[in-house]
């Protein structure tokens, strides 16, 4: 057994050089705050500011993402974890610079593979690092531990809350697990579905510094988004709020906060790459 993990931990090292990508996950302490569409529409800005992106779907209890986008997946991860397909024949590519990796069941079914399997799933998920300059996880909503393995296995976290106490409650939550297992994760705060900047900035304020008085973790306040009824209509159209309504005051903010992004300078690579790292949360069922 200890052979095993010492040749998988050896494969999954290299799985390839290091790459220049980041890998962001977007994440919620509840449902209902508008992560995914803020994910779905942050990766299509950053693809328009010609920036490789792609997009992964691991939300396992409501993927959402084909359908904000009005797209139907032929095929979704469980199938390449199975064996049955290549990750290239799952990739959904949206215009040039976007593609989606669907998740489906496949997500949780990462924890059965064997050494061997697992090291070469991982070896394919790479290479995507390889060409892409951002990859953004929707995950879950909560502190399962699947949710938290891709949570501690990307560079950046981004929490979304809204102004609800209940939400600020639940985002305080996710940020205190982070904190409990890796206190130097890289953690953004974004306020959605805010009535004015004020109300946003408050509400980012209080929270940051309950996050400072009682947690070792940093968090930083990346912007916030008003709240707009754009942003269900276009759900319901089954479209990417930039396509549907793109001088929404929304997708302004939307924009803003992907412009953000673009312009800071990249933390340095970390050793080993986000899939990696996943794997081997994967393996150690959820214990960082």
């Amino acid at each position: 057994m200890s052979d095993q993990a010492a040749r998988l931990r050896e494969m999954m090292s290299n799985s390839g050089p290091k790459s220049t990508c980041r890998t962001i996950a977007v994440t919620s302490g509840k449902g209902g705050v508008g992560k995914t569409s803020l994910t779905v529409n942050l990766a299509l800005a950053l693809s328009r500011g010609h920036k490789k992106t792609v997009m992964i779907d691991a939300d396992l209890g409501l993927a959402n993402v084909d359908v904000m986008m009005g797209i139907s997946p032929p095929h979704t991860l469980s199938e390449v974890v199975r064996g049955e397909k290549t990750l290239a024949e799952i990739l959904l590519p949206i215009g040039e610079y976007l593609e989606i990796v669907p998740g489906g069941s496949g997500i949780g079914e990462l924890a059965d593979l064997d050494q061997d399997s697992l090291a070469h799933l991982v070896r394919q998920l790479s290479s995507l690092e390889q060409r892409a300059d951002f990859i953004l996880v929707d995950t879950g909503a909560g502190i399962s531990n699947v949710v938290l393995n891709f949570v501690l296995a990307a560079q950046e976290v981004l929490v979304v809350t809204t102004p609800e106490p209940t939400s600020v409650t639940d985002a305080y939550a996710i940020i205190k697990a982070i904190d409990r297992r890796s206190p130097e994760t890289i953690v953004r705060l974004v306020v959605n579905m805010a009535d004015s900047e004020g109300i946003a900035r408050d509400v980012a304020q209080k929270l940051i510094m309950i996050v400072e008085r009682f947690l070792k973790i940093k968090v930083e306040y990346l912007g916030f988004i008003e709240r707009d009824g754009n942003v269900s209509r276009s759900i319901l159209q089954q479209r990417p709020l930039l396509d549907a309504y793109p001088y929404s005051v929304a997708s302004r903010r939307i924009n803003l906060l992907a412009g953000f992004l673009l312009e800071e300078e990249a933390n340095p690579p970390p050793a080993t790459s986000f899939f990696s790292r996943l794997a081997g949360f994967f393996k150690n069922k959820g214990d960082a």
